[in-house]
């Protein structure tokens, strides 16, 4: 079982306060007090929230999560003697916040579209009151991660409420009712008592029983990632591209289509206008799967890219440590980060504040070690109640120009087992998703095959392979092509090149706001590509008996094909190709 670092408690606060002695945007350097690293202090006559992160003697150096703007040298500087923190409990889904978890909500509804310096609300509202049932009784011996009761927190998601990790006994008592997340719900017989509401380091990973193989695929509904690409639950992708490719679209049908049940969203440092549409849309997203709205097994974090940069790094950990409390219950969760980049821009200029040596373009020198913290926390495990649950992290990337050299890029690749590379040039031709399928890999394809094999069909792999030769023969041609012209390929080839069209145009592009085409099942992504590799097949043998390729390329069911994958009546649709595409080579002598 995974130990925490840090034990979770809060020690007395002191009498006397420090004093700011030096302020540098962000970073403050203050003295007088004798902190931990990473304790929260109050900065400031306004208290802005800061944590330690350099101790140098008798000085010690905070980061500001608020605006210091005329924050001055000789004001107070209080530690609160705690780590920060995450609120865990009923009323996280659906709830919007910002990096270090205030409601952004609560906080509009006091003080207007900006907030101010200095204010905060709690995570979990404490006066709502929810209906607790209990799982355990009067004498059942409990340990950390036992489920020891129930709250229905949203219309088709049940939070299941934790003993604490670390905290064991006999149940001396426990009720059922109706109860804040602050009033005690169980008592046990050592005197210790437990909430609905327990607190957690954000930046300590959340213990488990064991990690299990990242046997089962996280299903997407997306033609290029489940059948080319796909993560596995509990697994890691990265997603680098440009300016525009659309990485934050590929987040968002992830978000809403993939077969997770907790979506955490954290937009870090994101444009405003992209946040915004985040924010607006995603409140009246449907859910698929139930028909109630997305958000009600959704949390975002907004950090928008004009907010204070400390905050960017708190709303990493945040999002992971809320994702990591519904694996606990059991749930598959899907955390989606956009984007790692901004995270670690903020980070080079805190480190270039702090004077420290700077890495490869100005990057700290940890920057690989804290996306390997962050990534880490990700998998497939054996919760400490005995049930499997799932973080999956999905983090974009956004590479100046485009250029997946950078330190970003590179020291993610590292670390993640799928890369999602999208292209500038395929999203000038209105290829979408523009996911290069030549640059892209899934270190997940063989611990996944058999899961393929066994659930969808037993060719699902060979398929897979023949596409991916059919792609990659036609990126070598093309060479040629642009030479001397298609028409000048011998007749074969002149095939290749058009299966390859309609795998590229009927398969692998998907439009995520067309009703049907948005979300492709494992079964019609199978039945798409196999009617593909059968005309292919016919084609090849049709050339055998001196068909030419032109009176192939006139065939209709190509064109019928084509336009299969927008049908809602799929099966019927696809019996209609097939039958037309037998006639169409039958005439031709090829099937007789």
């Amino acid at each position: 079982m995974q130990e925490i670092e840090r034990p979770e408690v809060t020690r007395p606060m002191e009498e006397t306060a420090g004093e700011i002695y030096r302020v540098a945007g962000p970073v403050v350097t203050a003295t007088g007090i004798h902190p931990r690293m990473y304790d929260v202090v109050e900065v400031g006559h306004e208290k802005l929230m800061g944590e330690v992160i350099q101790i140098v003697e008798e000085k010690t150096i905070i980061q500001v999560y608020e605006d210091t703007n005329a924050v001055r040298p000789g004001e107070p500087v209080r530690d609160t003697k705690a780590s920060l923190v995450a609120e865990l409990g009923p009323g996280l889904l659906g709830t919007i916040y910002d990096g270090i978890q205030r409601p952004l909500k609560v906080l509009t509804e006091t003080m207007g579209d900006f907030i101010l310096r200095g204010v905060s609300a709690p995570g979990i509202s404490r006066e709502k009151r929810w209906g607790f049932t209990p799982t355990v009784a009067v004498g059942d011996t409990i340990q950390g991660g036992t489920i020891i009761g129930k709250v229905q927190e949203t219309t088709h998601t049940e939070h299941r409420v934790l003993c604490p990790p670390k905290m064991s006994g006999k149940v001396a008592d426990i009720k059922e009712g109706e109860f804040t997340v602050t009033d005690t719900v169980c008592t046990l017989d050592n005197g210790q008592k437990i909430s609905m509401m327990q607190k957690w380091p954000v930046r300590v990973p959340r213990p488990s029983a064991e990690k299990l193989m990242p046997s089962i695929p996280l299903i997407t509904g997306q033609r290029v990632l489940d059948m080319f690409f796909p993560v596995a639950k509990g697994g890691t992708a990265a997603i680098p591209g440009g300016f525009g490719t659309g990485k934050t679209v590929i987040e968002h049908q992830l978000a809403k289509w993939c077969d997770s049940e907790i979506v955490v969203y954290i937009g870090c440092g994101e444009r405003g206008n992209e946040m915004t549409e985040v924010l607006t849309d995603f409140p009246k997203l449907e859910d698929p799967r139930t028909g109630a709205p997305l958000m009600e097994r959704t949390v975002l974090i907004a950090n928008t890219s004009n907010m204070p940069v400390a905050a960017r790094e708190a709303s990493v950990y945040t999002g992971i440590t809320i994702a990591e409390y519904y694996r606990d219950m059991g749930y598959d969760v899907a955390l989606m980060a956009d984007s790692t980049s901004r995270w670690a821009e903020a980070m080079r200029e805190i480190s270039s504040r702090l004077e420290e040596m700077p890495g490869e373009e100005g990057y700290p020198a940890y920057l690989s070690s804290r996306l390997s913290e962050f990534y880490e926390r990700a998998g497939r495990v054996k919760t400490l109640s005995g049930a499997e649950g799932s973080v999956s992290v999905v983090g974009a990337v956004s590479p100046p120009g485009g250029d997946f050299s950078e330190p970003v890029t590179q020291g993610t690749l590292r670390i993640t087992k799928v890369f999602w590379a999208l292209d500038t040039r395929l999203r000038e031709r209105r290829h979408f998703p523009s996911i290069n399928w030549l640059t892209s890999y899934s270190l997940y394809n063989i611990t996944l095959s058999d899961w393929f094999v066994e659930n969808v069909s037993p060719h699902w792999s060979e398929l897979r392979e023949w596409s991916m030769a059919i792609l990659q023969r036609e990126a070598e041609l093309q060479e040629i092509v642009q030479l001397v012209g298609s028409d000048a390929l011998p007749e074969d080839e002149q095939l290749t090149l058009e299966v390859a069209r309609m795998i590229r145009e009927f398969f692998l592009q998907q439009n995520a706001f067309h009703s049907v085409d948005t979300f492709a099942p494992l079964d019609r992504q199978y039945e798409l590509l196999a009617t593909i590799k059968r005309f292919s097949d016919l084609a090849k043998k049709a050339l055998s008996l001196e068909v030419t390729y032109q009176e192939l390329a006139d065939m209709d069911s190509i064109t019928l094909l084509g336009k299969m994958k927008y049908e809602e009546d799929f099966a019927g649709e696809h019996k209609k190709v097939m039958d037309k595409m037998d006639e169409e080579f039958r005439q031709k002598e090829v099937m007789s």
